[in-house]
């Protein structure tokens, strides 16, 4: 099924009809706090501004589109992101439209900043070696900074943590 490409030139003359429905507006309006009342006028007047914003929004991320390496038609979220980082009218709208990233970056730099925040190792950081109580040797990935492995000594006292200021008694 073919999609349909063709755009929707905007009205030269004004009409008195806006496109968005009026009492949807209203209803967004209703739910803000700070207005307690609105007049007929006032809707009309912010859904024709809203028009008119989403007609600029979608003409920068149309001009996006054609600025890329291999020009496209439809509009993606990637032109509006472009579009948002490009121009400095459209800033305030960074946190609503970010620039993609891949997830494997995101849960990296998550990772990363978890283990700044906890004080342990990065998960590009070498493993540390750990012995068991059975005498074997386990290398523990701390890669979160959830779990922090402390080295035992061979002359240590398995189960007694030396760090807890207990003073070991030799007889």
């Amino acid at each position: 099924m073919p999609y349909n490409t063709t755009p929707i030139r905007p009205r030269k003359e004004v009409t008195g009809t806006v496109q968005l429905p009026l009492s949807r507006v209203k209803k967004i309006i209703a739910v803000d706090p700070d207005i307690n009342i609105c007049s007929n006028n006032a809707a009309f007047a912010i859904t024709l501004a809203t028009e008119l914003f989403i007609q600029y929004l979608a003409e920068q991320g149309h001009n996006m589109a054609k600025l890329d390496r291999k020009p496209r038609r439809n509009v993606q979220y990637k032109d509006l992101s472009a579009a948002v980082i490009a121009r400095d009218n459209l800033e305030f709208l960074d946190d609503t439209i970010p620039k993609t990233q891949p997830y494997k970056e995101v849960k990296q730099k998550a990772a990363e900043t978890r283990a700044k925040l906890q004080g342990g190792k990065t998960a590009g950081e070498q493993a540390d070696e750990v012995s068991q109580p059975n005498g074997k040797r386990q290398k523990s990935l701390n890669g979160f900074g959830v779990h922090h492995v402390v080295k035992k000594n061979e002359g240590e006292t398995p189960g007694v943590d030396s760090t807890d200021g207990d003073v070991q008694m030799t007889g």
